[in-house]
Parts: structure tokens; C-alpha cells; sequence
């Protein structure tokens, strides 16, 4: 809707330009907890797996137990985690109790090292228990969301969230590394405890009217399956990121192996082409607003599932002088990053507009569990693939196969909706 012109006062003070979003109280302090939530994580991602490294010995295989233990609750807790919170009135209340939960677990690893009975194992249980406390957060999220934004700003609303998380993913990791390095790993965690908090003090201080669901309504995890099938909005966003997501988890499997070791890529000039990606996912979030409005919200999906894998093509396509090479891989990270802030952004929107009130959580969690599940599956196809025809030709066939997903959205009511769907 356009704002009326209003002529400003030559003799006031010029405001900042604060999005209208972030001056009411209620989002404001949700966004707040989301924002320091993301950091936290980031920190934890970093500094757990170097305790696992520098105060357990952990070597490769050990390593990969810590990994899966921090998984495996996104693939075998997010459905009937999503259909316990619709049943539950107060989401506001259990994302409370899932940072608490978390600061406690991360506190309890610093305080066992320190008393010098730390082992992988319990590493490895805090690692489970804290995804399983983030399962139950991220599903009770979708519903406070709904709760506090107003339908017409879920892009505006969104493009804020996945902009902390942009900025997260540039902050978090060097803000970790630094804390490791200076302070120890188990210190660091004492970080990742204090963002935890801070989440739950904003949380608690965000005032939203939630309703538990009509009595009546379907529910569980079979409605919001059937739910999912029977919806031509959902179903293509569903098998499109689905599709997307495994060809992508075959490619991350090979990237880094490729750019090292064929490529001859030093990893401090990784971590500033990755950096690259990051900044090009702020940028993302910051116009993908703008974006749906003005082609359609239809429109913009469809962009967001060509911009993100599209770009990845001219990383086989890298070879020859070193500065081509560097100029492709920046390219390539840059723009995919940016088309993966357009993807999340409006397809988040649009899977939350399309979705009753009463089964946001419960749909939430299947697509969790089906998103998160493909990821190994992907990762075990790209690692099988590169070394039965070459890392190169596989990363053809990941990239390329990539852009399938589109071909969902094309043969769906989306690629001409101009605004967000009804429920």
C-alpha cells in the first residue's frame, strides 16, 4: 500500500531510517532474540568441535559421531515435535524453555572439562540433547511468527530474520575464532550460554496474544502430511527445495575437496571467497523485499530457485590463471548467496501464508524432517559420484541437477501469484 507524500520539516532533525517493523515492541524484541539466538549458534558450531578436537582427541570418525549427534533430532524429532506444539497454546513459552535448556547444556560442558571429566560421549549427549531443545524452537517459531506479523509484511518480516542470519554467518565464526583462540575453547562456550539468555530474556518480553487451535481442527503428524500432499502451493515448494537440497548437498560435499586440491586454493583465500557468499546473502536480504513487490511474490520464487544454484555452474567451469579462477569463485559465491536470501525469504513467506494457523508447527516439522533428511542422502551420492567419475564431472551434474527444483514451481500455481497465497 503507498504511504500518503508527507514534506518533511526542514528545521527537524533528519531520523535514521529504521524499518517500520523494528519500531514496534512486540517484533522488535522477537527479532532481537532470533538475531543473538543465530550468534550463539554460530559460536557454539565453531567452538565445540575444536573442544571435541583440542580437549577430547577426537579424530575423524569421532568427529562425525559429534556431527550426527547434532542432527539426528532434526530428522527423527521435527514431525511429532511440530505436532505436540500445535496442540500447545503458549509457543512463545516452550522457545523460553528451549534457550534455557540450551544455556544449561552449553554451560555443562565448560564446567565438565574444568573438572576434568569430559569425555566424547558426553559431548556428544549435550550435542543431541541441544538439537533436540532446537527442534522444538524452531518448529514453536513458524507459529509466533504468524502471531506477530501482519500477512502483508511476512517478505519485510523474513527478509529482517534471514538478514540477522546472513550477518550471523559473516560475525559469528570470526567472533568465535577469536574467542577460542583468546580465551579457549571451553570459555568460548560461556558465549554461546549468554546469547541462549539474552534470547529468552527478549522472549519473555515480547508481549503476543496466542490461541491454542479451534477444537476440532485436524491435527498430528498425518493431517499435516495430508495437509502438505493435498496443497498445490505447499507441495511444490516442499519437492522443490527438497530437490534442490540434494543436488546442493551433493555439490557441498565436494566444493571445499575441489577448490583445495584441484584448484590449488589456499584456505585462507577459501575463507574469504566464503565470506564472499556472505556478504552477497546480506545484500539478498536486503532487496528481496523490494523484489517480490515489484514482480510478484510467484515471480520471485521462481527467481530464488534459479539464483541460487545457477551461479555454482562456474565453479567446474573455474580453470585456467589464477585471477580467472579467483574471479569465478567469487562470482559464483556472491551471487549464489544472494539467490539463496531470495529463495528462503519469499518461499518461507509463502509456505507460512499458505499454512493454517493451527498446523504451522506440525508442517514445519515435515518439511524438517524431509529437507534435513535429503542432506545426507545428497552428501553420500556427491562423495560416491566424485569418486567413481572424477570430482570435476560430479560437480557438473550437481550443479546442473540443481536447477530441477525450478521445474516444481513452473508446473505450479506460483510461477504467476502475484501476492501470498490464502490458507
Amino acid at each position: 500500500m503507498t504511504e500518503p507524500l508527507v514534506l518533511a520539516d526542514p528545521a527537524s532533525p533528519r531520523r535514521p531510517r529504521i524499518p517500520r517493523l523494528l519500531r514496534e515492541t512486540a517484533f522488535r524484541r522477537y527479532w532481537s532474540a532470533q538475531t543473538v539466538s543465530l550468534f550463539g549458534d554460530q559460536v557454539t558450531m565453531l567452538a565445540v568441535p575444536l573442544l571435541a578436537l583440542l580437549a577430547v582427541g577426537a579424530g575423524p570418525a569421532e568427529m562425525g559421531y559429534l556431527t550426527a549427534a547434532s542432527l539426528l533430532p532434526n530428522l527423527f524429532f521435527s514431525l511429532p515435535a511440530g505436532a505436540w506444539v500445535d496442540r500447545y497454546p503458549r509457543r512463545r513459552q516452550v522457545m523460553i524453555i528451549a534457550d534455557l535448556g540450551r544455556a544449561a547444556l552449553l554451560l555443562l560442558v565448560p564446567l565438565l572439562w574444568w573438572a576434568d571429566a569430559l569425555n566424547l560421549l558426553l559431548l556428544c549427549a549435550v550435542a543431541f540433547l541441544i538439537g533436540c531443545l532446537s527442534v522444538f524452537f524452531e518448529v514453536a517459531h513458524s507459529s509466533l511468527f504468524a502471531a506477530l506479523v501482519r500477512r502483508p509484511d511476512y517478505v519485510d518480516a523474513n527478509s529482517l530474520v534471514n538478514g540477522s542470519r546472513a550477518m550471523s554467518h559473516v560475525a559469528g565464526p570470526s567472533v568465535g575464532g577469536v574467542l577460542v583462540q583468546v580465551l579457549t575453547a571451553p570459555v568460548a562456550l560461556f558465549s554461546g550460554v549468554l546469547t541462549y539468555l539474552a534470547s529468552a530474556v527478549f522472549l519473555a518480553g515480547t508481549r503476543v496474544t496466542e490461541s491454542a487451535a479451534p477444537s476440532g481442527t485436524a491435527r498430528g503428524m498425518t493431517a499435516g502430511m495430508q495437509y502438505v500432499a493435498r496443497s498445490a502451493v505447499l507441495r511444490a515448494t516442499l519437492l522443490g527445495t527438497t530437490t534442490l537440497n540434494l543436488f546442493n548437498y551433493m555439490f557441498a560435499a565436494l566444493f571445499v575437496l575441489y577448490v583445495t586440491t584441484e584448484l590449488g586454493i589456499t584456505p585462507g583465500i577459501l575463507g574469504l571467497v566464503i565470506g564472499a557468499g556472505a556478504v552477497g546473502g546480506l545484500l539478498g536480504a536486503a532487496v528481496t523485499g523490494a523484489i517480490s513487490r515489484r514482480i510478484g511474490i510467484g515471480p520471485a520464487v521462481l527467481l530464488g530457485f534459479v539464483a541460487f544454484p545457477a551461479p555454482l555452474v562456474l565453479v567446474p567451469l573455474a580453470m585456467g590463471p589464477e585471477p580467472v579462477v579467483l574471479a569465478l569463485l567469487f562470482t559464483a559465491e556472491f551471487v549464489s548467496a544472494l539467490g539463496v536470501m531470495v529463495l528462503d525469504i519469499t518461499v518461507g513467506s509463502v509456505q507460512i501464508a499458505a499454512t493454517p494457523v493451527a498446523m504451522l508447527a506440525v508442517i514445519s516439522g515435515f518439511r524438517r524432517t524431509v529437507n534435513h533428511g535429503i542432506r545426507p542422502i545428497g552428501a553420500l551420492i556427491g562423495g560416491t559420484l566424485g569418486a567413481a567419475i572424477g570430482v570435476r564431472p560430479a560437480l557438473w551434474i550437481a550443479s546442473v541437477g540443481a536447477l530441477l527444483g525450478v521445474l516444481w514451481i513452473g508446473f505450479s500455481p506460483l510461477r504467476s501469484m502475484r501476492k501470498l497465497p490464502e490458507e
